[in-house]
This record gives structure tokens, sequence and C-alpha cells, in this order.
């Protein structure tokens, strides 16, 4: 039995079901029941057969995301998570580079190594090079300025947390963001790049080996070896180097994504916030935790 998820970004009408019903059942997947996870705002639909077909014939509900997979294991025990512009809105190097007076030289690098188009390594050391001489401050500065939490973040962390899931921020960025961002959204660990500073100042290089697409996947992978079901994990992130843990993952998320990346997931999300991730795991809203805590 597989499961459909639609979550609407404004609001969800039975109408909306009756049509994802329809194009199910045309499409020979064998729609069973559907139920409502919040009224007017998100429902399942479960059907039979062919999960491909259901997700392409789902693919334009309006301003709705669905999320297709086995109703079975739905609900995850991994979350592994990129952190700029997933669980925080904005790429953290592009605005530390703002401070430097060079943020369009750096944010188009960023830009072209999110899709693909550059090595990651190479791109990231020629960034940080950039940034040399700027003052160690600027971090601090640029992270209390600049760094929002993504919308639905921290439910959808601290809500797996409080079911028993183990939660993993894993970026391609900088520790001096990602600390202080894992903390507060409620993460149990984060994995980021070590940016090397001396006499208050950016030397223009990282530690190495860097965290890169390989090491985002050797996490995931880290994790399944440690004992936990490769189909009850959770892979998120948008950018061209999160795709190798995302197509690792029992579900691989695309979240507001480049479009290779969205081509290697299994699901996406383009048009709600990460709270969707919870609905997915057929968690209504009632049962989320108190992240204002």
């Amino acid at each position: 039995m597989f499961v459909a998820t639609l979550v609407a970004s404004a609001s969800l009408s039975q109408g909306d079901i009756a049509e994802a019903v329809g194009r199910l059942s045309v499409a020979g997947c064998a729609p069973v029941d559907s139920a409502w996870l919040d009224e007017g705002k998100a429902a399942d639909i479960f059907f039979g057969a062919d999960p491909v077909a259901a997700r392409a014939v789902l693919a334009d509900l309006g301003a709705v995301d669905v999320i297709v997979q086995p109703a079975q294991g739905r609900e995850k025990k991994l979350l592994i998570a990129d952190m700029d512009s997933t669980m925080i809105t904005v790429e953290c190097i592009d605005e530390l580079a703002d401070y430097a007076g060079i943020k369009a030289q750096i944010a188009e690098i960023t830009e072209r190594a999110m899709r693909g188009e550059l090595d990651f390594a190479g791109a990231l050391h020629e960034r940080v090079a950039l940034l040399k001489g700027l003052e160690d401050a600027a971090i601090d500065r640029c992270r209390a300025e600049r760094v929002v939490i993504m919308a639905g973040a921290k439910a959808l962390v601290r809500t797996m947390k409080a079911r028993g899931a183990r939660t993993l921020l894993v970026s391609g960025g900088f520790t001096r963001f990602t600390g202080p961002v894992a903390e507060e959204i409620g993460f149990d660990g984060a994995v980021a790049n070590v940016l090397e500073i001396a006499d208050g100042a950016l030397l223009g290089t990282v530690t190495v080996p860097i965290v890169d697409a390989a090491r985002k996947r050797a996490e995931l992978e880290a994790a399944v070896a440690g004992g936990i079901d490769r189909a009850l994990t959770l892979a998120v992130g948008d950018g061209a180097n999160d795709i190798p843990m995302i197509e690792g993952a029992g579900l691989g998320v695309a979240y507001h994504a480049k479009p290779r990346t969205r081509a290697a997931a299994d699901a996406e999300i383009v048009h709600g916030d990460l709270s969707v991730l919870l609905y997915a795991q057929g968690i209504a809203s009632a049962d989320w935790a108190d992240f204002n805590a």
C-alpha cells in the first residue's frame, strides 16, 4: 500500500482530494481510501499500485505539495538535513561576503555550485579565499543579523526527536554557523567545515578534508551502518551537493531546490515549508512538539 500526502500552502478542499483520487484512478493506481490529517490543510490518499505514475499525475494540483511513498515505514527514525536555504533562509557564505563588500561575486559562484555547474570543493575554496582578511567578528555579526530559521524547521526537528528519531544537520557551510543553528532548532548533532582564523581574521582557507557531497552521504551511511533501517531515513536539501544523501535515503526530499536536485529526489516541497515533512510522516499538527518551549 502507498500513500499520497497532499499539503496545501493555503487551503485544501474536499474537491481537491476528489480531483486527486480521480487522477489516481485514471492512472491505474487503485485508490482505496482518503483521510484528513488536518482538515482544510493536509490529507492522505491511500492507493495500491504504481507510485511513479501517482507522483506524475499529482504533480500539478495547484499550490499543493504532494509526497508519495510506501505507507509502511512513513514515520522516519533519522532526519539528515542540509542547512543553508533548507534549515535557514539564507546562504551564510553569501551573507558573510556582504561584510567584505563582495556579496554579488560570491553569490554568483554559490548559485552555480548549488546548481551543479561547478565542482563543490573548488567553488568552496575559491569563495573562502576571497574572504581572506575579513575580521573574525564579522562571522558572529552575520549570524546574529542575517540568519533566519526556516519556517517549520523547529516543529520538524523537535517533533521527530520527541518521537524517538535522531536528527543531524550536515552542511557544506561553516561550524561557526551550524553550531548555534543546530542548537536553536534542536538537532542532535551537526557536521560542517571549519574556517581557519588567525590574529582575529580569516586566513582564506578551510580545514581539510571538507564537508562535501560525499561526506553528507557518508553521514547517512554511518547511521544506517549503526542500525537505522535505510527505509526509515529522511534526507532533505536544496543543492547539487545534497543529491547523494537524498538518493541514499529512504525518503529523499528536495526543498525549494535546484533543478538537478529536484530531478534526483523521491519527493519535493515547492509551495510549503518544512512542516510538510511532518504531514508526510502522518503526523497531524495536534501532535507536533511545542517548538516555542
